[in-house]
């Protein structure tokens, strides 16, 4: 049986908190991670099978143009060679999330550099990539090809309808105080640990495919389209994904490449994408061009708020980094204008690259805002205290809840905040200049639809299925303890199955909407659960209490295995966003605090400490909520101070394709993270009252490291990643 649940108006029920079984956010450790930890959870490539053989992509090396030349016979005798396939199935790109169809796979005529252009297959992956690196290609280049960023020639198009409210112009020309900047920031790679990769395996009917993907229910449809069978004709399986941060929301070209060769040759074909290629033809996030123009009164409070980006993209694609996501939202100002424009560029695909839009369009408003306080001479926190407003500023609508201001003055208290003057250069110690910053953190709420199954098993026992995955972010607890709450029980005798599309439908992960999607499909099917149970027992579901085993109705008390009669309980939930989320505004808020220290003669930033304070709707694991919170805190440092794709402005070919010049944080670069949980409940936010967190902590953590920077040692650097040539051209002399 299934139950339905279209969410058109805030939940009151509250049901969790009424079951009091106190399993809910409790930190409960991962249940796989056991597996994880000691080597023996399978990941994609892993998957042992009988005559499987290598697949290692060709990629262009021109940014646009065709193939004119395609010699297989150069390669056709080197040792182990199977098959050189450069097949119209195969695809040039990686899918957009949620595309849920093909991405572009006309693979011979190149529109970027490192677009996948053909598979060699040989018995050893060793023989295969030196059969993908002797493999003759020649091509017609097209010169003119637009490839640096910077290219004046790039022509910018409106992306989205502007938001205009007021006159912004005479705002600022009235106001007692304004900032007009500019900051820039450099693309980002999702650097997930785990790279691409994919053994596919037909058996003339099915098509089995063991990948690294976020989002199965669309993944299926995508590959099926790029293949050309029924979606019912392919099963996706990925129960552990070594990250993904957005890169594996679709379906990408090595998934493609070796489902056309496991059905062309009959024997599975592995393909596991080498670090580079991962770089150089997966997604990127787009380099950034933003404009921040804030008019303030005497007191602080914004009656002018402008922000302008510009980004890019490959021609043809629908996505541009939704940059302005938070500035729609966050701080009043009736005067407004937000505007995002996309200009077309041959490099590798624009797509969600972790917490797409507020990660880098919240650092350099949180840095502007910063640059205002000081204008005005006022303390940082509070120009944002002054400055939340009562509605969604650019929509009208109400929030759904909102701790912002508790955030702010929590997080300030926790980390020892200094509200007295600000003024840069104050304090040294030896050769290091030390100064804090901090900055709001807010991330967009989502919602998606999602199905689960649970069975109650007739030796108390339950399982929860769905074709969710885990990217890292705890899905597997946290689905186990919805059930135990919901149905009584230890969440270890809960076995949650996830990552095949042999289960129902879950929302995906991506988005930071997963835990909320999926998990309250969960608690839609253990309310049916509950409903059989209370119908055995011949009482109302809500006045059925399940503990240790036993269902519970007044002074009767049963046995669940006697309830059952050894017959077990399988429900369906499926849960869908419906008119709630035009009703509110709904995100997750939190405030960051940093210190650093700057060298006073090399110009290196060392982070010291930072601390977040974040508001996310009912915290369902306080470890995973906090293990999120710190992971994202982990990416602000990165595009604060180290990340950054550098492209070849010749012919757009990235030059640090890889984990040894593309500088992620390591353990030197991350001091403690302190992080503090403002929980609430959101009636508006899901059926759990709970938010998503995983992106939350990234939004806004690199510009509360840009504006210590500042306070520490008066550089303000508009340019991102803060690296140390930008600090030491404007270090004061000692």
């Amino acid at each position: 049986m299934t139950r339905s649940y279209i969410m058109d108006e805030p939940d009151e029920r509250n049901r969790l908190d009424a079951m009091a079984q106190g399993v809910i956010g409790r930190p409960l450790d991962r249940p796989e991670g056991p597996l994880k930890t000691s080597g023996t959870a399978t990941y994609a490539a892993e998957y042992r099978m009988n005559g499987r053989i290598e697949g290692v992509l060709v990629t262009a090396t021109i940014a646009k143009g065709e193939v004119t030349v395609f010699d297989e016979a150069s390669v056709r005798d080197l040792p182990g060679v199977i098959a050189v396939i450069s097949d119209d199935r195969m695809t040039a790109r990686a899918a957009q999330g949620g595309a849920g169809k093909s991405p572009v796979r006309k693979v011979r005529e190149v529109r970027y550099y490192g677009q996948p252009i053909a598979l060699v297959v040989a018995e050893t992956f060793e023989q295969a990539r030196h059969a993908a690196k002797a493999l003759r290609i020649e091509y017609r280049e097209d010169a003119a090809a637009l490839v640096d960023a910077q290219d004046d020639a790039i022509a910018f198009e409106q992306f989205e309808e502007p938001i205009i409210q007021g006159d912004l112009d005479k705002a600022l020309n009235e106001a007692a105080h304004t900032v007009d900047v500019t900051y820039t920031t450099e693309g980002h790679n999702s650097a997930a640990m785990e790279p691409h990769a994919s053994i596919a395996d037909w058996d003339g009917k099915i098509l089995t495919l063991h990948s690294s993907l976020q989002m199965l229910r669309f993944n299926r449809k995508e590959l099926a389209d790029a293949l050309g069978i029924d979606p019912e004709q392919v099963r996706l399986v990925s129960p552990y994904v070594g990250g993904g941060f957005g890169s594996k929301l679709g379906i990408s070209p090595e998934g493609v490449a070796a489902a056309v060769a496991a059905i062309r040759l009959k024997r599975p074909v592995r393909v596991v994408m080498l670090r580079q290629q991962v770089f150089q033809c997966v997604m990127r996030r787009s380099e950034t061009r933003q404009r921040v123009r804030l008019a303030a009164d005497t007191q602080g409070r914004l009656n002018g708020f402008g922000h302008e980006a510009w980004v890019t993209n490959l021609p043809g694609e629908e996505f541009a980094e939704p940059v302005l996501q938070a500035s729609e939202f966050l701080y009043a100002g009736e005067n407004r204008v937000l505007d995002l424009q996309l200009g077309r560029i041959h490099r590798v695909t624009a797509g969600s690259v972790r917490a797409p839009g507020e990660a880098v369009g919240m650092q350099v408003l949180e840095a502007a805002m910063d640059e205002l306080a000081e204008a005005i001479g006022i303390d940082p926190v509070e120009l944002r205290l002054r400055n939340i407003p009562e509605k969604h500023p650019s929509e009208g609508t109400p929030y759904s809840s909102r701790k912002l201001e508790e955030c702010l003055r929590r997080g300030a208290e926790r980390f020892g905040w200094d509200a007295s003057p600000r003024k840069p250069c104050l304090r040294r110690e030896g050769e290091w200049w030390v100064g804090t910053g901090m900055a709001t953190a807010a991330r967009v709420h989502n919602l998606n639809e999602a199905h689960a199954r649970v069975t109650l098993r007739s030796d108390g026992t339950a399982e929860v299925a769905s074709d969710m995955t885990d990217i890292g972010t705890g899905t597997y607890a946290i689905l186990g303890q919805i059930a135990g709450e919901m149905l009584g029980l230890d969440p270890a005798v809960v076995t949650v199955r996830l990552g095949d599309t042999r289960f129902p439908p879950g929302s995906g992960s991506g988005g930071s909407w997963g835990a909320c999607s999926t998990g309250s499909a969960v608690l839609e099917a253990c309310e049916g659960v509950r409903a059989a149970l209370a119908a055995k027992l011949g009482c109302e579901e809500a006045a059925l209490k399940l503990k240790d085993g036993h269902a519970f109705s007044g002074a009767d008390k049963v046995a669940l295995s006697d309830l059952l009669g050894g017959v077990d309980v399988v429900q369906l939930g499926h849960f869908k966003p419906g008119k709630i989320t035009e009703a509110f505004s709904a995100a997750m808020y939190g405030a960051l605090f940093a210190e650093v220290g700057v060298n006073a003669y090399s110009g290196e930033v060392r982070l010291r400490r930072f601390t977040g304070a974040f508001s996310l709707g009912r915290v369902l694991n306080a470890k995973t909520a906090t293990s999120q919170c710190m992971g994202g805190m982990v990416w602000g440092i990165g595009s604060a101070l180290t990340e950054g794709l550098t492209f070849d402005p010749r012919d757009g070919h990235i030059v640090n394709p890889d984990f040894a010049e593309y500088h992620i944080p390591v353990n030197l670069d991350v001091p403690h993270l302190d992080v503090l949980l403002v929980e609430e409940r959101d009636p508006a936010g899901s059926p759990l009252q709970a938010k998503g967190v995983g992106e939350l902590g990234i939004c806004g953590a690199a510009g509360a490291i840009a504006n210590a920077v500042y306070n520490a040692s008066g550089v303000r650097v508009r340019s991102f990643p803060i690296t140390p040539d930008k600090v030491l051209v404007g270090l004061p002399e000692i």
